[in-house]
């Protein structure tokens, strides 16, 4: 085959599909699992923090270093394996250890991240977890008389997974400790690798589930005032079909609600994107469960729909609101501009109908001060005209006012011609 270029991201794009597998975990066995997510506020992830606060966590259990630059990592700390993951928005650490604790769910678990080294992560917990992986019980009584111990009751979700291979248990509620809680009970016919990905699926819709609500929180944090400017939109639209002020006060208060309303957008845009991609995650995590009821309790797919679908509802609903309303004032101010623009070219006509009637008057002026013009250089132009032909009129037997009677015509006449073609030749010159 001939030799063909390869691009230069052809191998790391390959093993991106391979770069994060499910871990393999034999019962009985625990997960201890934590997700830091930069603080709020904050303008961008530094990912390097991330690395750096996971090397100064391997360098006190002298376990080697992932490469510069890497987004997963893989290594044995101690007694536990630990997967360290970076995402887009936080940062995730998974520990696994085989064997139980004798105290179901004991927060000494988490010791093994030590309190001064938690102080110091760039960044908020977002959610913390441990997950307790031991075998089914043969009696079904003894299994839910367990769970009804470690979770609350009214909150309980319980599923048979994965065809029947294994019972998943949890209450999505903040123990004592902190921490959520889930309980799995896997089956004879269960393999580690799909204990694993159980465990994963687990910890998804744990993280996935809790990231979701912040967009939930911005929603409901923005709704108030996204009430507000509706309603003064909708004042200042019947204001603008009453005719109750003139356009140009209301349009500077409508520029400023769609400034508003478009700032708000902006902000919000991400996180309730992101939202509706970190709910998809979810959904299609419980659905990778293949639930089944076990002893007509409530199932993780119901309690979704029951407690987390009506959040994410919200967040679609505020998202779609906020869009319709900036839309709503946007196509105001188009109308209300073009008003205004409309009002003011009224104004310029009726300004140029002014300026036209002004400069006729100030014509008729000019043509009546041309004529008072005529007259006076005419009055002077006849006495000139007399002294000089005064003494041709004696010779002739004329007298003074009889030289000036006739002389009056021809000279008005000749003075008249004479502005008239100074005019002509202005108004061909512009």
């Amino acid at each position: 085959m001939p030799s063909v270029e390869d691009h230069p991201l052809r191998y790391a794009l390959a093993n991106e599909l391979h770069a994060r597998p499910f871990p393999s975990l034999a019962t009985p066995s625990m997960a201890i699992f934590l997700a830091i997510k930069q603080r709020s506020g904050a303008v961008a992830r530094d990912r390097a923090k991330d690395l750096e606060h996971l090397i100064t966590l391997l360098d006190r259990h002298g376990s080697a270093h992932p490469q510069p630059g890497a987004t997963h990592f893989y290594t044995q700390i101690g007694r536990y394996w630990l997967k360290w993951e970076q995402h887009t928005e936080f940062v995730t650490y998974t520990l696994f250890c085989s064997g139980v604790s004798e105290r179901a769910f004991d927060p000494d678990l988490f010791d093994i991240l030590p309190e001064d080294w938690l102080a110091q992560a760039p960044g908020q917990r977002l959610t913390s977890a441990l997950v307790r992986i031991t075998s089914a019980p043969r009696d079904e009584a003894d299994l839910l008389g367990a769970l009804e111990a470690w979770f609350v009751p009214e909150s309980m979700v319980v599923s048979d997974v994965l065809e029947d291979t294994a019972i998943v248990a949890s209450d999505f509620r903040i123990d004592p400790a902190g921490h959520m809680r889930f309980a799995v009970f896997t089956k004879d016919n269960s393999d580690d690798r799909r204990v694993g990905r159980m465990v994963q699926r687990l910890l998804e819709i744990e993280t996935y589930k809790t990231i979701s609500l912040l967009g939930f929180t911005r929603a409901r944090s923005i709704s108030g005032r996204i009430g507000q400017l509706d309603t003064r939109l909708t004042e200042l639209m019947i204001e603008m079909t009453e005719d109750a002020k003139p356009a140009d006060q209301i349009l500077p208060e409508l520029l400023a609600i769609s400034s508003e309303l478009e700032t708000m957008a902006a902000q919000a845009s991400f996180r309730f994107g992101a939202t509706g991609a970190y709910n998809a995650i979810v959904m299609d995590r419980i659905e990778g469960l293949q639930e089944a009821r076990v002893a007509g309790r409530t199932t993780f797919s119901e309690f979704m729909s029951r407690r987390f679908d009506p959040a994410m509802r919200t967040v679609d609903s505020t998202e779609a609101r906020l869009q319709r309303l900036a839309d709503r004032a946007m196509r105001a101010g188009d109308l209300l501009r073009t008003r205004v623009d409309v009002e003011r070219s009224a104004q310029n006509q009726a300004l140029l109908e002014s300026m036209d009637r002004r400069a006729d008057m100030q014509l008729r002026l000019q043509h009546t001060v041309e004529g008072l013009s005529v007259v006076a250089i005419s009055y002077y132009a006849v006495s000139l005209v007399g002294y000089l032909l005064g003494p041709l009129g004696g010779i002739l037997g004329i007298d003074k006012g009889g030289v000036t009677a006739l002389i009056t015509l021809p000279v008005v006449l000749a003075v008249w011609l004479a502005v008239r073609r100074i005019r002509r030749r202005l108004n061909r010159d512009k």
